[in-house]
């Protein structure tokens, strides 16, 4: 049985202190002011919003799962990953919604509903419902992220994985809390840099493990039954495993995925590192970097992906035993559900004088003398859990010292995305429900206090929620297919349709949250594609009915939002009050926002796709897909770097000062000079 190392273990440490040491360096600075702590007094540079925004997309559970799909798939998994884990999202943040949202001056999304609606009892309701579900989604996200983690621990750490979780969220809740914006995004430039530095080695131990593509053809399909798996173009159907059967009909779940994200990404925006940046130009500057970035992620995971099907074809070629073992594990244990299966075989593993002495006997017999890493790879269907792949491959083929650096780049990549979600978080209760309903009058240092308690509290209850989980994928399916879109329908309306207003929007976000949470509760195992139809549609119907039966929102409120955000869509009443020469100017910046998000998607895509063409060997793929991507490198210049906000554009600040009771500026003060 493999184990980690002194070397491991040493990098791994040194690893926490660096992190705490920056975390208590920046914690005075971080507490300066309410904007220093949560947008770093929107003082830092694109480049270093940039790597941050990286770090949350390259969180640890979702590198375990996607490699899970790239495992079963090949490359292809990446349509299967337009459900969120391509991050298609950014090509919209890239175009447009950053921009918009950094027009605003706010602070957080909750406080930009003030900002879109008024300040009257329904805009003051709806950021309270905004800020509520705005942290209950977070609390989830977190949930997903703490379940991946148990996971990983249980497999690679000789200790109870659910302690060694809550141990790791205790750290990162004080580093959060100490830290604030400033210790998030600096750390995250290290914990970035130390992920590509990962990523490059891993996928140079993988190219030089595959002979040919024939070779991992072959491998790849007696592993997987995938006939097809170093494939990289779109298929109607594909081969998948028991429990994953609603991924079969492949380019049917890649567009809806594709539908969901342009939903997604039209909605997008209210992150707190698009709030931070300097201006407009700098928030959509931010958005290339992380999307080039999180490049370096899919190859490390087809890497990953690659070495587990070398892994599996050695030390388990018998699928009938791991059948045979699940059998036996369910027959001593018949209580033993599927959200605590990876805990109880870790236990075997890790502690088998504490086991049934027949049970331990039965799976040596099956399985072999070395039969402890075999069994953490087997899940409770008695198959292969993809799920594990990641984690098995780190500690069963890599070499002492570089595990360890590579196990710090995944706790890196968890850290990031926890410090970060932690934050928006609290930022969320402390800024618009505790000072805005409960103190108003409170003082920094009364606000930083809350901040610290609330981040506590919202790890706690994510840690709760995650060990309740059954499995990383299951969750993941709930939260971007049932509970964000159950806000899908206010998040789209509230930027493009002027009639939308407060109370329309808080039942759009009441319902639409209310019916995911329903569903999971009477109908877990709902179809993915399914949960999404029905809570963007009763999202969708609520704020439209909610709107259309409730009054206006005051004209000079939206007149407001509509000449400092300059957004596109159903606004007929206030375009037709601008002159002609700035309409001209709007429409060619819409114009060109438009082509921007359809040559991004598809220069993205080629993007994620190229170097998992390269590594495994697919030279026919590579050098049909290098041209396309070069033409979406030329267009992006043409639509979006030629079109960008100049660096000086005048951004009012109404972080303090709601909307309603400032002057409505003049067109002409909130006109662009766009480049022809």
């Amino acid at each position: 049985m493999t184990t980690l190392s002194i070397t491991d273990y040493v990098v791994i440490g040194a690893f926490f202190a660096i992190i705490l040491l920056v975390g208590l360096a920046m914690s005075r600075r971080a507490a300066q002011t309410m904007e220093s702590y949560y947008l770093g007094g929107r003082s830092l540079p694109w480049y270093l919003l940039g790597f941050s925004g990286m770090s949350a997309w390259f969180d640890m559970t979702g590198t375990m799962i996607i490699t899970s799909f790239l495992y079963l798939l090949g490359p292809r998994g990446l349509y299967i990953e337009f459900r969120g884990g391509a991050v298609l999202i950014l090509a919209f943040l890239l175009a447009y919604t950053a921009k918009w949202h950094r027009r605003s001056g706010c602070m957080t999304s909750a406080e930009w509903m003030t900002y879109r609606f008024g300040t009257g009892f329904s805009g003051e309701m709806l950021r309270l419902a905004s800020a509520i579900m705005g942290i209950i989604t977070t609390i989830g996200t977190l949930a997903y992220l703490v379940r991946g983690a148990t996971l990983f621990m249980g497999v690679v750490f000789p200790v109870d994985p659910t302690l060694l979780t809550l141990g790791v969220l205790c750290f990162a809740a004080v580093y959060t809390v100490l830290a604030g914006f400033y210790g998030v995004v600096l750390t995250d430039l290290v914990q970035g840099c130390i992920m590509i530095v990962g990523c490059v080695v891993v996928s140079f131990i993988a190219w030089h493990k595959i002979p040919s593509e024939a070779a991992l053809a072959a491998v790849a399909q007696s592993v997987t039954g995938n006939a097809h798996w170093v494939d990289s173009a779109p298929a109607w159907h594909v081969t998948m495993p028991p429990g994953y059967e609603a991924y079969q009909s492949l380019m049917m779940a890649a567009a809806f995925y594709l539908l969901r994200n342009i939903f997604g990404g039209m909605s997008s925006g209210t992150d707190s590192r698009y709030f931070a940046a300097k201006n407009p130009r700098e928030a959509s500057l931010q958005c290339l970097l992380q999307g080039v970035m999180v490049m370096f992620r899919w190859p490390l995971m087809i890497s990953f992906a690659t070495l587990g099907i070398f892994l599996i074809h050695h030390i388990l070629p018998n699928k009938a035993a791991a059948m045979d073992v699940a059998q036996a594990i369910h027959a001593a244990q018949p209580g033993l559900t599927a959200g605590n299966w990876a805990r109880f075989t870790s236990g075997l593993v890790h502690f088998p004088q504490s086991a049934p002495p027949a049970l331990i006997q039965h799976i040596s017999q099956v399985l072999g003398p070395d039969w402890q890493p075999a069994l953490l790879l087997i899940g409770p269907s008695g198959n292969i859990n993809p799920e594990l792949i990641l984690p098995a491959v780190l500690l069963h083929t890599m070499t002492s010292g570089f595990r360890g650096l590579l196990i710090v780049c995944l706790l890196a990549a968890l850290m990031g995305a926890l410090t970060g979600l932690v934050n928006n978080a609290s930022a969320l209760f402390v800024r618009d429900i505790y000072q805005n309903f409960l103190r108003p009058r409170a003082k920094n240092r009364e606000l930083i206090l809350f901040a610290y308690i609330s981040s506590l509290l919202i790890i706690a209850a994510s840690f709760g929620l995650g060990l309740a989980a059954p499995s990383i994928n299951d969750l993941w399916g709930w939260l971007v297919m049932s509970l964000t879109a159950g806000g899908l329908g206010p998040g789209l309306l509230r930027l493009y349709w002027w009639r939308t207003n407060a109370w329309g929007m808080a039942a759009g976000l009441f319902l639409g949250g209310v019916a995911a949470l329903v569903q999971r509760w009477l109908d877990p195992t709902m179809l993915e594609w399914m949960q999404f139809t029905l809570m963007t549609s009763v999202s969708i119907l609520a704020t439209v009915a909610g709107s259309l039966l409730s009054g206006r929102t005051p004209h000079a409120v939206v007149r407001h939002f509509y000449r400092t955000t300059r957004p596109f869509g159903w606004w007929k009443p206030f375009w037709s009050e601008l002159p002609g020469e700035t309409r001209g100017a709007w429409k060619r910046e819409h114009r060109g926002d438009i082509l921007t998000v359809v040559c991004t998607l598809v220069w993205q895509v080629c993007l994620f796709l190229l170097p998992m063409q390269f590594l495994t060997h697919n030279w026919e793929g590579f050098f049909n897909t290098l041209p396309v991507f070069f033409i979406g490198c030329v267009t992006l210049y043409f639509f979006w770097w030629r079109n960008l906000p100049p660096a000086d554009e005048a951004v009012a600040d109404f972080a303090s000062v709601p909307p309603l009771e400032q002057p409505a500026r003049t067109v002409e003060e909130t006109d662009v000079t766009l480049a022809a």
